[in-house]
């Protein structure tokens, strides 16, 4: 089995039209394709999306009548290359939505499905935004195997929890996917360094496409995909702007950075932090 993989991510703005997006979104990939890319990424939400008083409206199907699907399995098979779908919306049967990803395989197969755990409830800059009011979270980790190594499935504000990150590193996984639709004002403070980061402290690549560009409804995203290395280097970096980033993965790598820094094996069991009393913290008064 080759430990090299040519891998591309797919940057694009989505716009509540889900069939504009699957075409434009095809359109990229199969450019990537042509370009060498075995495996092609796409952002969190990439097939639609909108905001609406804070809430994500990604326009949701039910799994078996979702348009993206086939789209992309039909592709995977035609272009003979993995898709890592970042993440559509998948109405369940309570009404919610799931914000799922899916890893296809070149006969068209889904090999991997992963639901979102942490939920984007944050108060920023110009305003708020309540993800979970309408999408329902996940609650496991997933590992996937592909042709060349085990990538460990993430979706945009997991980003933040590195526990979720120690725990896919230690089930095996050598390539991280942290698709997105992150937006410009955490994007510009936060994204490349917590990137670099999960690829620093787990010793393994991160492909992390994301969405650029105006949301409707109000809202923008960052863009600037990315492709690192297990040492924390930037093999590519989209900027601003419709297109896609490839880089040839030497998964080699991954075992030379964690010979180096072996920190996966030193791990140690520690307690939480407690002062030693049970006498409950006293507000101090005024005056």
């Amino acid at each position: 089995m080759s430990r090299n993989v040519k891998i591309a991510c797919v940057q694009n703005c989505a716009t509540p039209d889900v069939r504009h997006n699957i075409s434009t979104s095809l359109r990229i990939a199969e450019a990537a394709a042509e370009d060498g890319a075995q495996l092609i990424a796409t952002p969190e939400y990439f097939s639609g999306l909108e905001t609406r008083d804070g809430l994500f409206l990604p326009g949701a199907y039910r799994e078996h009548d979702h348009p993206v699907l086939p789209a992309f399995s039909r592709a995977a098979e035609r272009l003979g290359v993995w898709f890592l779908l970042g993440s559509i919306g998948v109405l369940n049967d309570d009404g919610r939505i799931s914000n799922r990803s899916y890893l296809i395989d070149p006969q068209g197969g889904v090999i991997a499905k992963y639901n979102k755990i942490h939920m984007f409830d944050v108060n920023l800059e110009g305003g708020s935004y309540r993800e979970s009011k309408t999408i329902s979270p996940g609650d496991q980790a997933i590992v996937a195997d592909t042709s060349w190594a085990r990538i460990g499935l993430s979706i945009c504000y997991d980003l933040r929890f590195s526990a979720l990150y120690r725990s896919l590193a230690k089930a095996g996984a050598e390539i991280l996917a942290t698709p997105a639709a992150f937006t410009r004002v955490t994007g510009e403070a936060h994204w490349h360094v917590l990137q670099r980061a999960r690829a620093i402290e787990n010793g393994c690549f991160v492909i992390a496409p994301c969405q650029y560009g105006k949301i409707s409804g109000g809202g923008e995203c960052y863009g600037h995909s990315l492709i690192i290395d297990p040492w924390g280097r930037v093999l590519a970096d989209a900027g601003d702007g419709e297109g896609y980033i490839v880089a040839t993965l030497d998964l080699a790598e991954v075992d030379a950075a964690r010979q180096k820094i072996p920190s996966l094996q030193h791990d140690r069991k520690i307690q939480d932090p407690d002062n030693g009393s049970e006498q409950k913290p006293q507000l101090a008064s005024a005056g």
